[in-house]
């Protein structure tokens, strides 16, 4: 088993990004939106894994970071979806509070790196 893979922020980026799957299996949405919410949220846990395959803190710092953005980026989709009564706002709000605890759990990670980088 990788390491990243018993990371419980990857396992919830995970989960999201297999519910935004089964959501876009039944959506009536454009090519490019779904595509690009596939990629987006899909781009979370693949930055989650890639940051634990670097060696130095500063280099898993950023991998977090750009995971982050990802959520961000995901985020900013489905308000886009919502917005345009594409998603209605009950599973909104699922996706919406699955994005925010992945993305404070981040931000502490980020933190934590962060202080490691400044204590040497």
């Amino acid at each position: 088993m990788f390491s990243f893979e018993k990371n419980q922020t990857y396992q919830k980026a995970k989960v999201f990004n297999l519910e935004i799957r089964y959501f876009l299996q039944k959506a009536k949405i454009d090519w490019s939106t779904r595509n690009q919410l596939q990629r987006s949220s899909m781009s979370i846990m693949l930055n989650i894994a890639e940051g634990f395959g670097r060696f130095t803190n500063p280099d898993r710092r950023h991998f977090m970071i750009m995971a982050r953005s990802s959520v961000f980026e995901t985020v900013s989709i489905l308000e886009l979806l919502k917005d345009s009564k594409e998603m209605n706002e009950n599973l909104f709000k699922e996706f919406y509070d699955s994005a925010e605890e992945i993305s404070k759990i981040l931000y502490a990670t980020i933190q934590t790196f962060s202080k490691e980088k400044n204590a040497n």
